[in-house]
Parts: C-alpha cells; sequence; structure tokens
C-alpha cells in the first residue's frame, strides 16, 4: 500500500485529495464491525428450496432438511480435536476463559469457499459457509439452527439489520459460475427463513458477479459498477434502483450514517468523476456530496460518523485518508510518516468475490481520532510485529504510537467508551506461548490495557487462524476463519472454524 504523506502542493482540500507515495506492497484483507444485538427465539434445522423465477419475490419453501450434507442436528457436539475444558485446565492467573470451539461440519469443494460472518443476535453468533447458514450459543457454542441453502453464498453484509435479519447473496445455479443475483434473507434469532428475490440485470455493463452489500436500518443496498438496487429487510420490496441523473451508487457503507461511493459518466460513458454522498437508502435522496479529485476513487470507508475515507488511484498506485465534516465537507488528510507501511485488513484482497466497502480490521475511528495499523515486519528471527497509529483527525497529523508486544500484532476493532480496542494476536513459538485478546488505550495512548485476556494454552489453536475475523461482542472474543480449505473428509471436520473467549 503506498505510505501516506502530505502530497506536493500542501493538503487535497475540498476539490479531492492530493497523492501519496509509491506502493511498496498491498493491504491484506479481513473484517471487523460492530454487530447489532437482538432477542433470541427459538431453534430449528431449515432448507430453502429457491426457484428459478425473474426479479419477484418468492418465499422460499423451508422446512427439516434431509439433506445428506447438512450441518448436524441442533446441539450435536463437535466431532474431534481440541476441547475448550482441556484448554481451560490449564489457564494460568488473569486469564479469561476459552468458551468454545466450533469445528467445521460443512462438507466443502476441493478447492475450499469463503465463510462469512459471524454476525451477533442477542445469544445467537452466526455464519454463513458454502450452502449452510447456521447459528450457535454464543455462550457455549452449541447448534440451536442451521439453513441449507440452495447455491453458494457468493455474498454477504458486514452487518445485520438492527432487529438481526441477513440478506445473503447466493449463485443464480450450482454450476460454479453463476452470477451472483440471487438475495435470501433469514432471521438470524430463529434461523427461520423470508423472502428471496433474484436481482434485476440492467444490460451488458450490469455485472453481478462482485455486490457489495450494505445494510442501514431496514434496507440493504446491493451495489455493483454503475447501478445500485436497494430492497426493503423486512418484506423484500424493491425501493430503487437508477437514481436521476449521470451519477450512480455502486457502493454504501453500513450503519447509521449512509455514505456511498459513486460515479458518474462523461460524454464517452466512462466513469471518471467519483463522490462520496450521504444518500437516504429508503428513498435514494441525497444530503451531501464530496467530490473526489480525478483520477482517485472510494477503496473504504474506515468510519461514518465522523466520514473518513479511503481514497487510491489505481493508475498512478497512490493511496490518501480523508476525513470530512459531517455535512460532507473537507477536514483534513492524514499525513503519515515515511518510515511507516500502513495496512489494515480490508475483505476484498481476502474472499475475492465480496467487495464490502465497510469491512476492514486494523482501523477504527472515534470523533477526533482514527487509530491505524502499520505492517508487520519481522525483526530479526522472531515473528512478524507492529504498531498502532494516532492521527488526529482535526489536522491530518500523527498524535502517537503504539508499538505491539515483540512478535505479536495489534489490529484496532473499534473506539467504545474513549478508549480504541484492539486484537492482540497469540504467539506460539519452540519457547515461547502467550495467548491473544482484546487490549485497549486511552486517547492519549501509553501502556496497553487487558480487556479479555486469551489464555496462552490456546495459543497452538489460536495462531493456526492465519486469515481471520476478530470480533468483540458482549464481553465475547470470537475469531472466525475466512476461508475453509477443500480436502479430504477428515481435514475438513478437523478445522476449528470459529474460537470464542470470555468469562
Amino acid at each position: 500500500m503506498p505510505q501516506l504523506q502530505q502530497p506536493p502542493g500542501g493538503p487535497g482540500g475540498p476539490g479531492g485529495p492530493g497523492g501519496g507515495r509509491r506502493a511498496r506492497g498491498r493491504t491484506a484483507g479481513i473484517v471487523a464491525a460492530v454487530l447489532a444485538v437482538v432477542l433470541l427465539v427459538g431453534a430449528g434445522v431449515w432448507y430453502v428450496a429457491g426457484g428459478d423465477g425473474g426479479g419477484d419475490t418468492e418465499k422460499p419453501v423451508a422446512g427439516a432438511s434431509s439433506t445428506a450434507d447438512a450441518a448436524p442436528a441442533p446441539g450435536k457436539a463437535a466431532p474431534s480435536g481440541p476441547k475448550a475444558a482441556d484448554l481451560n485446565a490449564r489457564r494460568e492467573d488473569g486469564e479469561n476463559k476459552v468458551l468454545w470451539l466450533q469445528e467445521n461440519t460443512v462438507d466443502v469443494p476441493g478447492n475450499g469457499v469463503a465463510q462469512f460472518g459471524p454476525w451477533f443476535a442477542g445469544d445467537i453468533v452466526a455464519k454463513a459457509l458454502y450452502r449452510t447458514l447456521s447459528g450457535y450459543s454464543a455462550a457455549d457454542g452449541t447448534q440451536k439452527w442451521s439453513v441449507r441453502l440452495r447455491t453458494t453464498v457468493c455474498s454477504a453484509p458486514t452487518l445485520p439489520s438492527p432487529d438481526g435479519k441477513i440478506v445473503l447473496g447466493l449463485e443464480s445455479d450450482t454450476t460454479g459460475e453463476g452470477q451472483c443475483d440471487r438475495l435470501q434473507m433469514v432471521d438470524l434469532r430463529t434461523g427461520e427463513a423470508g423472502w428471496s428475490t433474484q436481482v434485476a440485470r440492467s444490460g451488458i455493463r450490469d455485472t453481478l458477479s462482485d455486490l457489495t452489500l450494505a445494510v442501514n436500518g431496514d434496507v440493504m443496498t446491493v451495489g455493483r459498477t454503475g447501478r445500485t438496487d436497494a430492497y426493503r429487510i423486512s418484506d423484500g420490496k424493491h425501493l430503487w434502483n437508477e437514481l436521476p441523473g449521470d451519477c450512480q451508487p455502486y457502493g454504501f457503507a453500513g450503519g447509521t450514517v449512509p455514505l456511498a461511493a459513486t460515479s458518474c459518466r462523461d460524454a464517452t460513458g466512462d466513469h471518471l468523476v467519483h463522490h462520496v454522498r450521504r444518500i437516504d437508502p429508503a428513498t435514494g435522496k441525497e444530503q451531501w456530496a464530496y467530490r473526489i479529485k480525478k483520477g482517485y476513487r472510494v477503496d473504504q470507508f474506515y468510519a461514518t460518523d465522523p466520514p473518513v475515507v479511503s481514497l487510491r488511484n489505481d493508475e498512478e498506485d497512490r493511496w490518501v485518508v480523508v476525513n470530512l465534516n459531517a455535512d460532507g465537507t473537507y477536514r483534513s488528510q492524514l499525513i503519515g510518516d515515511a518510515a511507516d507501511d500502513y495496512a489494515p485488513r480490508c475483505e476484498k484482497e481476502l474472499r475475492g468475490r465480496s467487495s464490502n466497502l465497510d469491512s476492514c480490521m486494523g482501523v477504527a475511528a472515534d470523533a477526533s481520532t482514527l487509530y491505524l495499523a502499520t505492517r508487520p515486519v519481522s525483526k530479526g528471527l522472531g515473528n512478524p510485529t507492529n504498531s498502532v497509529v494516532a492521527f488526529d483527525l482535526a489536522t491530518g497529523k500523527i498524535r502517537w504510537k503504539a508499538e505491539a508486544p515483540a512478535e505479536q500484532t495489534l489490529m484496532p476493532l473499534r473506539a467504545e467508551g474513549g478508549k480504541v480496542l484492539m486484537y492482540l494476536s497469540a504467539l506460539r513459538s519452540r519457547s515461547t506461548a502467550r495467548g491473544g485478546g482484546i487490549y485497549a488505550l486511552p486517547p492519549t495512548g501509553g501502556t496497553l490495557q487487558p480487556v479479555l485476556r486469551h489464555p496462552a494454552s490456546a495459543s497452538e489453536v489460536e495462531t493456526t487462524f492465519a486469515d481471520k475475523l476478530a470480533v468483540y461482542s458482549g464481553g465475547r472474543a470470537v475469531l472466525m476463519r475466512t476461508f475453509i480449505g477443500g480436502g479430504d473428509d477428515e481435514q475438513e471436520k478437523s478445522t476449528v472454524s470459529m474460537l470464542a473467549f470470555g468469562d
């Protein structure tokens, strides 16, 4: 990723960003999000049978699954591998518990598939893998329900709706070459399948292979190049698609402040002018627009309240981060240290097909400060380590830098209660075992404060999660693999797909 630096000629200003320096590497990707909390009401195994119709809303058939590769019945114990009780028996003073380990129970294709989630709904934590969506008790990992889907999950929003509903993107058929053009709603509280529909294609420019899904209240937007469709989550009603004028959104950020990335066609039909816009997702009505300098596009929304936007120039391989005021006017631009290589980990590079714009781990913001992780580097023969850098959003300048412990890495998750919460990776080497955990720093920096200490006895399992999501919710930390590799059945079943810690 290019280094953040004040560009020649001063800051980008309201007319758009200036350029950063040349890249030394690419950002790898993972997501983290603050997830909605709702009540758990029920359990069961469901099967969703979607038709092959057009864009009209379809009600799926739901009932007990009898397919051979369905997830095991609710409450069935994990088949093998490490047990939480064994790991907890070797805990040291001050360490929190391993609450549960969830081994993979889904037979996946030989090349492996992406795993989506985790999403919290009350005391349920849910994930989607291949053609299965499953919900588990966040307290003990017991499976509460499972939904068998007609085709493979190809996209999913970072957040569920505030009342615990998720809308998944599914492939159009089972050939492995279908478009990502079907939507299926499921209530995460109960596992009950709701409406489904097919996204209508509007010409050859409308590609449905790489969707950007975002939830804002009771609305989910389905973005892709040159077009966005909006649906009401509660009943599946299609709200709008193409907006008036030449500028169209191609992706939203989820949450309470609906920000959209838009592009505008010139006379040749090319998309050359990009904006950040605040758009009401229920109506498509614009509230404000910030024009981005020519050649740049929205890469990620690092925060929406206040707006902090990562912008990229692909042709010149430049990268800048612009901070906006609540009304969309220019506030500042980050000015990085030339010695640092900043590297939040976002979804696009990791999962390939999904391209959500609100899906980075390693970055967090509050009203005055942005916290950004640097790229891990090895010092000597040890494991890589990194730092977290705090930027003043009013000026874009660095306030302080906090080093991770030796051979471990820190990744900001979110700002909460006046502090930044971060995931600290575990360490397992021939001579040393250290658990990971959730740690905090105040706005002034200083010494890491433990919030949740993972036991060193679990470090061997925790370090196998090479590309993972770390989510902290309700006093529990949940790690989830974002990819389950194919192989023989025994390998698949021995893969720990989720790992939870708490009291």
